[in-house]
């Protein structure tokens, strides 16, 4: 018996050696960390990791752009510096892009509860985090020297409520609402990345008063925390990438779809699996501004398989 504990207490410890060695291994530190904007309830920081030396910072002769982050966590938990972003955070800069993670408020921290009958709660976290976005987008445009940043080429991505607060920061843009307004005039992203990401409307079908910018969307088709079609209820809806295609798709704008078939929520930690995917957009429909329209059914499985939160249920309890 003992020698049995022994031997699963070794393969435990050599699991857990694992797993520190390939965090060790993908470790990065931020070259900068910076004060962006204070709110009454806290202070919210962005860090900046900046090319690897030696890469390749232009291709086509064009520079590459640069790429804000917003962690996932459903509103209610995540930070900008989670381990789990570091191998893309690495990959990305090794690749010649500077990726900036950044702090937003996290609106639903406290709730147990989420869906449409709390839709002016979900509404006003979404657009905490869109106003904090801005914030940061202000502060690195006023900044952009010593940041080494161009401001006309900067690029919004996020992960499941990342991915939510970038589309709808770019939806905020493009209808030129009153919480875009903050933003310097004519100003707009050079893309948008979408992990698993949606769209809130109360005006009924999304629509555009004017194209937004490139557009890449990956979402599971079996996704049951961010919707993948909708949730609609009269003029209220909440759009997931799966609607959302239709309308890129009617309006002839320059969007990149990927259907996940089968997969769940998993999808919005995908970054690093899905690089290739990736820097084919950036390079292509952002960087050449071509019109580049893709949309695919992909069956993979190599794809990243995550153990979090599968449905709301699971994430807010009830």
């Amino acid at each position: 018996m003992i020698r049995k504990l022994l031997i699963i207490a070794a393969i435990t410890m050599a699991g857990i050696t694992s797993e520190a060695m390939l965090a060790q291994e993908h470790s990065i530190t931020p070259d900068g960390t910076y004060l962006f904007v204070q709110r009454d309830t806290c202070d919210l920081f962005l860090d900046v990791y900046n090319p690897s030396a030696g890469s390749k910072t232009k291709a086509f002769g064009i520079e590459k752009p640069t790429v804000i982050f917003m962690f996932g966590g459903g509103f209610i938990g995540g930070t900008r510096d989670n381990v789990d972003y570091h191998k893309w955070f690495r990959l990305m800069t090794e690749n010649g892009y500077r990726v900036i993670s950044i702090d937003y408020r996290l609106g639903l921290k406290g709730s147990d509860k989420v869906g449409v009958a709390q839709v002016n709660v979900l509404d006003k976290a979404i657009h905490m985090a869109v106003e904090d976005l801005f914030s940061a987008t202000n502060f690195i445009i006023d900044n952009a020297d010593q940041l080494g940043v161009s401001p006309d080429n900067i690029v919004i991505s996020g992960s499941s409520a990342g991915a939510i607060t970038a589309m709808q920061a770019e939806y905020e843009i493009a209808n030129n609402t009153a919480w875009a307004s903050v933003l310097p005039e004519g100003f707009n992203y050079a893309g948008v990345m979408s992990f698993s990401g949606a769209i809130l409307s109360r005006e009924g079908k999304v629509d555009f008063k004017k194209d937004p910018c490139p557009t890449m969307m990956l979402h599971g088709t079996a996704d049951k925390l961010v919707p993948y079609k909708q949730i609609k209820l009269f003029n209220l809806g909440f759009f997931g990438a799966g609607k959302l295609v239709e309308r890129f798709k009617k309006y002839g704008l320059n969007y990149n779809m990927y259907h996940f078939n089968d997969y769940g929520h998993e999808i919005a930690g995908s970054m690093d699996t899905t690089l290739d995917l990736q820097i084919k957009f950036l390079e292509t429909n952002v960087m050449q501004k071509k019109m580049r329209i893709v949309e695919a059914w992909i069956d993979d499985p190599d794809v990243y398989k995550g153990s979090g939160p599968q449905s709301r249920k699971e994430l807010y309890g009830k």
